[in-house]
């Protein structure tokens, strides 16, 4: 027991060595890895945490290596400390992208889904660390939690920033084979009381329908039953993610506007106001009223923010090259004379000098720019950088897990750095010991001191 803690000590010094260091010192040699495996089985909990997030770095010579590491490993999931079965996750998810066996993955696959659900009856704290981790891992492997996705329901008593974590994770789990329990799930949270949690959970509804093509219509229908409620914030987050779904499937629930223009009346957000005026523009040669609707948003023009000003401004445009008629030219002259004269606003004054320009010289090159076919949104759910995942996912159980930020983003470097001898060239410095300079270059020093903690005889015990 002496041994491993010396080794799992000498560990966490190299560690910290090497994160001060201008170049790497500590290297893990293949001949050293597995004796480095069996120090775990002797170490304390917190020794083993040290001992695998030294092993997450190395690089496995062939898959029959990172087989056998990860069968060392796998005990270390059943461990009663939840830092330990992070760090475990990490390695062996580290280890299977030197994998290519389908068999092998998917057994690995119904190992780590257990020790990730049992997380989530720690206490709330570790929940929400374990629920920021898994958000991670499920970008990467969803196939591991996918038939565990009832886990991820709310709880009546669980804290808000639980239930937000929840919602994301049931997001990225939705699929066409479990997409019915997730919108029942969802649309139960609709009625809660918390109003931003609502908010997220109409939000999800509209995100799944992203997702999942063979699911929208589904999402659509139980938006529609959301907005019949009558409740001011779900009707009018309902109608931004309504936006959301005709960008997403153009000309395919069109049928569903008439139900929204119904509560234009209610409508006092930003975000909604803009979805709807951008809806009637966008529609608005299918919509017979569309001027008179619009034209109830044009006496509050100045008063509105400049998002609401910005979709008017084009949602105006679009009905008059749509219907050139008196009254959508009696309405577009008001809009850029209010757009160009009366606002402080430099992107709505230039928007408008635009269209003004575009309309008096070539009303059909403004009908090229303006009604042009536009690209359809892409799915959210997996809006991450592959590069960014994959730095995460080897930072699993550390901070950067849980801010979802690369390391370098929030810890500033401001500690000296740590020199070999041989880089000072004033001789000023003291000789390092030959255990530490001994094959330097790529940290071969700190493999070497490890080498000779492993191999070394016991420390006596004290008396």
């Amino acid at each position: 027991w002496g041994q491993a803690m010396v080794v799992a000590n000498a560990v966490a010094s190299l560690a910290e060595i090497d994160s001060m260091a201008a170049q790497p010192v500590f290297h893990i040699e293949t001949q050293n890895l597995f004796k480095l495996l069996a120090a775990l089985n002797e170490c304390t909990e917190w020794g083993q945490v040290f001992i695998l997030d030294s092993i997450v770095s190395y690089h496995a010579r062939d898959e029959k290596e990172a087989v056998s590491i990860v069968e060392r490993i796998t005990p270390r999931l059943q461990h009663a400390n939840c830092a330990v079965v992070l760090s475990a996750v990490k390695v062996i998810l580290r280890q299977l992208t030197f994998i290519t066996s389908p068999d092998f993955l998917a057994l690995m696959s119904k190992k780590l889904a257990p020790p990730l659900v049992s997380l989530l009856s720690a206490e709330k704290e570790i929940q929400y660390v374990a629920l920021r981790n898994i958000n991670l891992i499920v970008q990467r492997y969803p196939e591991i939690l996918a038939h565990e996705i009832k886990v991820f329901f709310c709880k009546y008593n669980d804290p808000i920033y639980v239930k937000m974590e929840k919602l994301e994770v049931m997001i990225r789990l939705a699929s066409p084979a479990n997409i019915d329990q997730v919108l029942l799930e969802l649309k139960e949270y609709a009625s809660e009381v918390d109003v931003e949690f609502v908010r997220k959970a109409v939000r999800a509804i509209g995100r799944c329908a992203v997702a999942l093509e063979s699911a929208a219509q589904r999402c659509v229908d139980t938006l529609l039953e959301l907005i019949r409620t009558k409740v001011n914030y779900v009707v009018q987050e309902a109608i931004i993610v309504i936006r959301d779904i005709f960008r997403r499937y153009p000309n395919q629930y069109e049928s569903i506007i008439g139900v929204l223009c119904d509560s234009l009346d209610t409508l006092d957000q930003p975000d909604a106001k803009a979805s709807m005026v951008w809806i009637i523009g966008e529609y608005a040669d299918r919509i017979d009223n569309a001027d008179e609707l619009l034209e109830s948003f044009l006496d509050s023009f100045p008063e509105e923010t400049p998002a609401v000003q910005l979709q008017l401004l084009t949602a105006t445009v679009k009905l008059f090259l749509k219907r050139p008629t008196e009254r959508p030219q009696q309405m577009i002259q008001l809009v850029l004379s209010n757009a160009t004269q009366e606002t402080d606003n430099p992107d709505l004054r230039d928007r408008a000098y635009i269209y003004w320009r575009l309309l008096s010289s070539d009303p059909e090159a403004a009908k090229a720019v303006v009604l042009s076919e536009k690209p359809v949104i892409a799915n959210d759910a997996t809006s991450m950088e592959p590069s960014l995942l994959n730095e995460l996912l080897t930072n699993v159980s550390m901070l950067a897990s849980v801010y979802h930020k690369p390391p370098d983003a929030f810890v500033a470097r401001t500690r000296p750095q740590v020199h070999r001898a041989a880089e000072f060239d004033d001789g000023t410095a003291l000789a390092a010991p030959a255990e530490l300079t001994a094959g330097s270059g790529t940290g071969g020093g700190g493999a070497d001191l490890l080498g000779d903690l492993l191999d070394g005889p016991a420390a006596p015990a004290a008396p």
